[in-house]
C-alpha cells in the first residue's frame, strides 16, 4: 500500500463563503471522510488556519531566522490536507475525484509519499 497526500488549495484573495454555503460542504467533506475511514483509507486529515498565521523557521550558517506570515506569497494556500493510504495512484486519483466534487472550484493536489523509512 502506498501513502498519498491529497491537498486542498483555496484562494489567497478571496474571503470564505459564508457559513450557509460552507456549513453543507463541511458536511459532504466529513461524510466523505467516514467514508475513507469505513474503505480503511484514511490516515490523517487537517484544516489549516490562514497564511497570516504561519511562521516560517529558516537556518542561515549565521543565526536563527524566524518571521511572520507564509514564506511565499501566492494566489492560492494550502488550506486543508488528507494523508490516505491505497494500493496506487488510480486509487488515490478516485477519492481525489471525490473530494473535488464536494469543494467544486477547489484544486486538489494528489502526491505520493516516498517510501523513505520503510
Amino acid at each position: 500500500m502506498k501513502q498519498y497526500l491529497l491537498s486542498i488549495y483555496q484562494p489567497s484573495d478571496s474571503p470564505p463563503p459564508p457559513p450557509e454555503m460552507l456549513d453543507p460542504i463541511m458536511r459532504r467533506i466529513h461524510e466523505l471522510q467516514t467514508d475513507m475511514k469505513d474503505a480503511g483509507v484514511l490516515m490523517f486529515t487537517g484544516g489549516l488556519h490562514p497564511p497570516s498565521t504561519a511562521t516560517v523557521v529558516r537556518a542561515t550558517p549565521a543565526e536563527m531566522l524566524i518571521t511572520d506570515g507564509p514564506f511565499i506569497e501566492g494566489k492560492e494556500h494550502l488550506g486543508g490536507f488528507l494523508i490516505i493510504q491505497v494500493a496506487d495512484l488510480d486509487q488515490a486519483l478516485a477519492w481525489a475525484k471525490k473530494l473535488a466534487a464536494i469543494v467544486l472550484t477547489l484544486s486538489i493536489e494528489v502526491r505520493p509519499f516516498q517510501n523513505v523509512g520503510a
